[in-house]
C-alpha cells in the first residue's frame, strides 16, 4: 500500500549529507520542514548554495518553489527556529553519531535531536531514527527521552522507526533514491507507516526487517564488513612491500578468481567506515564479548595515515633528499575520492606525522571547502598550484578523478618522490603506492 500524496507533514532533522538530499526527495511528495540548529547552514541553503555538493542548487530552488506554489501542501522549507516543526506528523531524525576521544559512541547529538522532537511529539506521530546507533540504541536510549520528555506513552500515543542511512558521499551514480531502503517499527502499524513512506520515494525499492534492532544491527554489519577487508588490505600492504612485492599485481593475479573480493588498501575515514565499528566493538563489550577481529581491524587502519608518512621518509631518503628542507605537496584532504566530505579524513594524520618531522608541507583540494579544513584542523588549503612552485614530493592522497590527467611532472624537482597512494598516475613514473 502507497502512502497519499501529502498525507503527512514530515520534519527532517539535521540538513546534512544525510538529511538533506532526503528532506529534497520527500519534499517531492510530502510537506516537509527541514530543521538544522545552525543558522549559517540554513542561511546557505536559503541561498541555494549546499557545500557538501551532495543536491545542486536547482534541486534547493525547486523545492522552495514547490512549497511557496503549492501554499506548503508539498514542497520543502528549511528553518532554525525548532517551533516551526510542531506541525508534523513524521520526525526524522539524521544528525551525526560520532565517537569520542576514547572511540566510544557519543550519543549527545542525537539525544538533544531527541529531546527537540519530544517537546512538539503530539499523539498519532511517529519518529524515525536515520543515524547510524548500536543495536537498541533507539529503544534503549532515544524511546525513553521522548517519553520523559513528552509524557506521551512509547507504542500507544507514538511510535518510532528505524530506518538505516546509506548515503554515499560523491556518488553520483547511486543516489538516494537508487539505493533498497531498509526499515522497521516499533510495532506493526508502525513498520508499515515507516516502509510505506519510504516506498513512495525510494525507485530501488525496500526491506522490511523483522525488527528494530536487525534494522539497526544491518547498519553498523554494512561498514564493519568494510573495514575489515580494507584492514586485511592495508595488511596485506605493509606485507608485501616489506617483501619488495608490488601489492597491485597481487591482487590482479589474485583477482582472476570468480569469488576473490577487489577491496584495496588505503586511507580509511569519513564518518561510516572509520566510526560505525566503534559502536558495534562497544555494544559486543556491553554484552560480554571481546571482538578481537573488529578492534584489530580498527588499530591496523588507523595505523595508515602514520604509516603512509613514514614511506614517503623512506623514499626521500633513498633518493638523499633531506626531510627538513624538503617541501611536499600533498593532493586531497577529503576523507574520499570524488567529494568534498572531510568529515574524519585520515590524510591529516599523514599531514601532521610529516610536518612533526620537519617536511613543509602544502595541501591542495579543489573539492574541498577550504574555511571547514581550517576550522575543522587547523590546516591551510591552496586555493591554487603556483606556475613556479617546485616539490621535493608529491603525495597523491586521495585519487578524486579531477587529478587523473594531472601534470605531475611540471610541480616536482629532477630529484622528486612522486607517492601515488592509489596508483592513479599514467605517463609518469611513481616512486610508491599502497
Amino acid at each position: 500500500m502507497q502512502m497519499e500524496r501529502g498525507a503527512e507533514k514530515i520534519a527532517v532533522i539535521g540538513l546534512g549529507y544525510v538529511g538533506l538530499p532526503l528532506a529534497i526527495l520527500l519534499s517531492k511528495q510530502y510537506a516537509v520542514t527541514g530543521y538544522d540548529h545552525a543558522d549559517n547552514r540554513i542561511a546557505e541553503l536559503q541561498n541555494l548554495n549546499d557545500r557538501s555538493g551532495e543536491v545542486t542548487s536547482k534541486e534547493l530552488s525547486d523545492a522552495f518553489l514547490l512549497f511557496k506554489s503549492s501554499k506548503g501542501n508539498i514542497g520543502l522549507q528549511v528553518t532554525d527556529n525548532p517551533d516551526t516543526i510542531a506541525h508534523s506528523t513524521i520526525f526524522i531524525i539524521a544528525v551525526p553519531t560520532p565517537v569520542d576521544k576514547s572511540n566510544l559512541p557519543d550519543l549527545s547529538p542525537l539525544k538533544a535531536a531527541t529531546e527537540l522532537v519530544a517537546r512538539h511529539l503530539k499523539k498519532g506521530d511517529l519518529v524515525i531514527y536515520e543515524s547510524t546507533v548500536y543495536p537498541g540504541c533507539t529503544e534503549e536510549v532515544a524511546v525513553p527521552i521522548l517519553e520523559q520528555v513528552s509524557q506521551l506513552t512509547y507504542n500507544r500515543d507514538f511510535t518510532v522507526g528505524y530506518s538505516p542511512e546509506r548515503m554515499n558521499p560523491g556518488d553520483k551514480q547511486r543516489r538516494l533514491a537508487d539505493i533498497v531502503k531498509v526499515t522497521s517499527g516499533s510495532n506493526v502499524e508502525a513498520a508499515n507507516r515507516v516502509n510505506n513512506l519510504y516506498a513512495s520515494i525510494i525507485k530501488a525499492g525496500t526491506y522490511l526487517a523483522p525488527s528494530i534492532k536487525i534494522a539497526e544491527a544491518s547498519k553498523v554489519v554494512e561498514n564493519t564488513q568494510r573495514d575489515i577487508n580494507i584492514a586485511y588490505m592495508n595488511e596485506l600492504s605493509k606485507v608485501f612491500t616489506a617483501m619488495d612485492i608490488d601489492m597491485k599485481e597481487v591482487t590482479k593475479a589474485a583477482a582472476t578468481k570468480w569469488n576473490f573480493l577487489p577491496f584495496h588498501p588505503g586511507l580509511v575515514g569519513g564518518h561510516c567506515i572509520g566510526v560505525d565499528p566503534y559502536y558495534l566493538i562497544h555494544r559486543s563489550m556491553q554484552a560480554g564479548y571481546e571482538p578481537n577481529l573488529l578492534k584489530s581491524a580498527r588499530v591496523i587502519n588507523n595505523s595508515m595515515g602514520d604509516y603512509v608518512a613514514s614511506r614517503m621518509l623512506a623514499l626521500l631518503a633513498k633518493k638523499q633528499i633531506d626531510a627538513s628542507t624538503a617541501r611536499v605537496l600533498i593532493m586531497g584532504i577529503a576523507f574520499k575520492e570524488n567529494t568534498a566530505d572531510i568529515r574524519n579524513s585520515r590524510v591529516v594524520e599523514l599531514i601532521n606525522q610529516l610536518i612533526a618531522s620537519g617536511v613543509a608541507v602544502d595541501i591542495y583540494d579543489p573539492l574541498v571547502d577550504a574555511l571547514a579544513v581550517s576550522e575543522s584542523y587547523g590546516l591551510t588549503c591552496l586555493d591554487k598550484l603556483g606556475e613556479t612552485v617546485k616539490y621535493e614530493g608529491i603525495i597523491i592522497a586521495v585519487p578524486h578523478a579531477i587529478f587523473d590527467d594531472f601534470t605531475y611532472g611540471q610541480f616536482l624537482k629532477p630529484l622528486s618522490v612522486l607517492f601515488d597512494l592509489h596508483g592513479i598516475v599514467s605517463g609518469y613514473p611513481s616512486d610508491g603506492s599502497l
